[in-house]
């Protein structure tokens, strides 16, 4: 891995110097664009659109335009002298529960390493982290701009994930949150029943690119010179209304995670049920036999009786 930024975690009055690391890769077919008449491939020049010259990158700078369309340069020169108190210090701010980050503000994360002799005082920092089940509030520059951020703890090694700035999440607003829609109680339970029956870790071991893995199989066919297999598409029994889909829904997701039960059980449930039903209805030898016992006991006990007083 390659380290993105050096800097230290300012924690208080204590300093720990650190280095990031991207925490994250994304896997995928990468493609070039080409001539199709020829295969050649297609190149982007950097073009001048006032004199048609191409551009070298030594020639280029980032400009802003504004309303009334004149533009301001501004030089890497410009950027370096901006104020940023930040730019090599991942400040803490505050601390909040984990649960409290929304994940619509998430952006890249990176682990943070420590360095030097800063060890011991990374270790304090996570470990406190972890027993009170709270995340670092932080703020960090990257790139030229400042950003907010949290610190949690995975696998033993802080993480730095970086948050967009509240006023860059978009407020919803469609039509049908003005309307009022309320499902109804049966509804609401088979959609409950349909989540807790699929309900198991974020990560499933079956949770592949189907994508991705169809199109490496494309590409492999095409070097071969063969011609791809395409399976027919499965098609879903349809529904006459919600309630019939999620039912359906529920018994599907059973099945696909083994938990339906074997046809025979309800056959055993009600052969036992005619079977007690029948023994509570019939008359009860055990009770005969103890009530015979009772007057046979008497009897003995006088025989005795008598026998004793005749000798």
């Amino acid at each position: 891995m390659q380290t993105v930024w050096k800097g230290v975690i300012s924690f208080g009055l204590v300093s720990i110097p650190v280095q990031l690391f991207a925490a994250t890769e994304e896997h995928g077919v990468s493609f070039r664009q080409i001539h199709v008449s020829d295969g050649g491939q297609i190149r982007y020049r950097r073009v001048c659109t006032l004199d048609g010259e191409e551009v070298s990158y030594d020639d280029i700078a980032r400009g802003y335009e504004l309303p009334d369309g004149h533009v301001v340069v501004l030089t890497e020169e410009d950027f370096a002298e901006l104020p940023l108190a930040s730019s090599r210090a991942i400040e803490v701010l505050s601390f909040a529960d984990a649960d409290t980050v929304d994940p619509v503000r998430l952006s890249r994360s990176y682990y943070c390493e420590p360095t030097g002799s800063g060890a011991k005082a990374y270790v304090l920092l996570r470990d406190a982290l972890e027993r009170t089940g709270k995340v670092a509030l932080v703020k960090v520059a990257l790139r030229t701009r400042e950003t907010p951020a949290v610190l949690h703890p995975r696998d033993g090694v802080l993480v730095l994930h970086l948050l967009l700035w509240p006023d860059e999440v978009r407020t919803p607003r469609f039509g049908f949150l003005r309307d009022e829609i309320t499902p109804r109680p049966r509804e609401l339970q088979a959609a409950e029943a349909y989540i807790h029956t699929l309900s198991g870790t974020l990560d499933p071991p079956d949770l592949v690119d189907r994508y991705q893995a169809a199109l490496r199989e494309l590409v492999e066919a095409k070097v071969a010179g063969r011609q791809l297999e395409h399976p027919a598409p499965a098609h879903a029994g349809g529904a006459d209304n919600l309630m019939e889909a999620l039912r359906r829904s529920v018994e599907q997701a059973k099945q696909d995670r083994g938990t339906v039960a074997p046809a025979r059980r309800p056959a055993r449930k009600r052969a036992a049920k005619q079977a007690a039903t029948k023994s509570v209805g019939a008359p009860q030898p055990t009770p005969a036999r103890k009530t015979t016992s009772t007057k046979r006991s008497p009897v003995r006990k006088t025989a005795a009786k008598k026998s004793t007083e005749g000798g």
